[in-house]
């Protein structure tokens, strides 16, 4: 998607004008119909996205992998369990922490169902941050977003979920030393436009849309995340577990 230079370039903005061209490829949602500031949404070709993610090298060598609860990754995660992967999905708002998913655990049958949100919660296992490093180190992160530059800026609906999942894993060392940040979004989501980050933006490596797959160049890829804990929202830290489990973590390693 090309951005006029003579548009306002704010994050609403571009927004707006991604969600007025999303309207025509997108898959309501049963929740949210389609408010795209309440989800991630699926749509046409999400499934060659998934393709193309599951033959990255990244993939074949992952171990564990984290996929966030996007409506376009419910492909993701069901290729993931039919090819034995373990993954952690964060919870709505990361308000019930993490499920996590070892596909040896399932009857192959059930992948389909699992993959879905409700069928995470029928059949994953609730995990905190303490768990998670005690499971491995992810190599292979998967999200969605509202819009991604092609300088590897994503974001979301505005809640800034994913940036502060990638600050706690990043302290909490739930990390590999190089591991590969994916966006998945279609071809409209995907903005050629000279995007200012902030210093809570993750960067991604890699864009997956349903017909190309666009690396990002090693200075704008992905660098550690970190929680500025005074720049949390009121209330932030009481309502998302993690975020007590990481303050818990950082005392002990005083």
């Amino acid at each position: 998607m090309m951005v006029d230079p003579l548009l306002p370039t704010s994050r609403e903005a571009i927004r707006q004008r991604v969600w007025a061209d999303l309207r025509h490829v997108a898959r309501p949602d049963s929740r949210f119909h389609w408010d795209f500031a309440e989800f991630i949404t699926d749509y046409e070709g999400s499934e060659a996205g998934a393709d193309c993610i599951q033959s990255l090298p990244a993939w074949h060598e992952s171990d564990l992998m984290f996929i966030t609860p996007d409506n376009n990754l419910e492909a993701v995660r069901r290729k993931a369990m039919e090819d034995g992967k373990r993954f952690v999905m964060s919870t709505y708002g990361i308000a019930r922490g993490f499920l996590y998913i070892d596909p040896a655990s399932l009857p192959p049958n059930s992948y389909g169902w699992a993959a879905t949100l409700d069928g995470m919660d029928r059949f994953a296992k609730t995990v905190g941050l303490p768990d998670i490093a005690e499971l491995g180190k992810f190599n292979l992160l998967v999200t969605g977003a509202s819009a991604i530059s092609t300088r590897g800026i994503r974001f979301g609906k505005g809640h800034g979920y994913f940036d502060l999942e990638w600050a706690m894993f990043s302290e909490a060392r739930c990390l590999t030393d190089d591991p590969l940040v994916v966006c998945a979004g279609h071809d409209c989501q995907v903005i050629d436009i000279e995007l200012v980050g902030s210093e809570f933006d993750t960067h991604v490596d890699l864009i997956v849309t349903p017909t190309r797959t666009i690396p990002i160049p090693k200075e704008y890829g992905h660098r550690p995340g970190r929680v500025v804990w005074e720049r949390l929202e009121p209330g932030m830290v009481e309502r998302i577990p993690p975020l007590q489990e990481l303050r818990m973590l950082q005392e002990k390693s005083k």
